[in-house]
């Protein structure tokens, strides 16, 4: 006979930097580093599974978008991640003053539309993003999203 379930321990929480150069080899190396430290702070499983997604496009957008857009003016772009208070925030700052605007859905661009998925996923995840200047002239793009509640399976 066992007993009683355990609920699962909350992620641990913390904030941590990835400074990387304003390169496209930084992308995939950024977003590995996100993961890996989403599944070492304890999201692992199902639980966590759509929230490590959803953290993971994120990052892979604004990343990008700052390689592409930034690099000029940027020769170093800095992802935070941080775990707290039951909401995971991930940011992406770069020294370029230029603050960018998410592009409608139906314009023929082929393109373009990074920020308007960041939007959208973060709304839909019931979370919240914007773009803020830094003290030094550039911006920051961040994105917080809520890390899901613990559900008792149990009858």
């Amino acid at each position: 006979m066992r007993g009683p379930a355990r609920p699962a321990p909350e992620p641990a929480e913390g904030v941590w930097r990835f400074p990387v150069p304003a390169s496209e080899a930084s992308v995939p190396r950024t977003r590995h580093a996100v993961r890996d430290r989403l599944l070492a702070q304890g999201m692992t499983g199902v639980r966590y599974q759509e929230l490590v997604d959803d953290v993971l496009l994120i990052v892979s957008e604004l990343v990008s978008n700052a390689v592409t857009h930034a690099a000029e003016l940027s020769p170093e772009v800095t992802t935070e991640l941080a775990v707290r208070d039951g909401w995971v925030r991930v940011s992406v700052e770069d020294g370029d003053p230029y603050r960018p605007k998410a592009l409608e859905s139906d314009t023929g661009r082929t393109g373009g539309r990074g920020l308007l998925l960041v939007k959208s996923v973060t709304l839909q995840a019931g979370g919240v993003c914007d773009v803020e200047r830094t003290g030094e002239g550039g911006k920051v793009i961040w994105a917080s999203l809520p890390i899901p509640p613990q559900r008792d399976d149990c009858p």
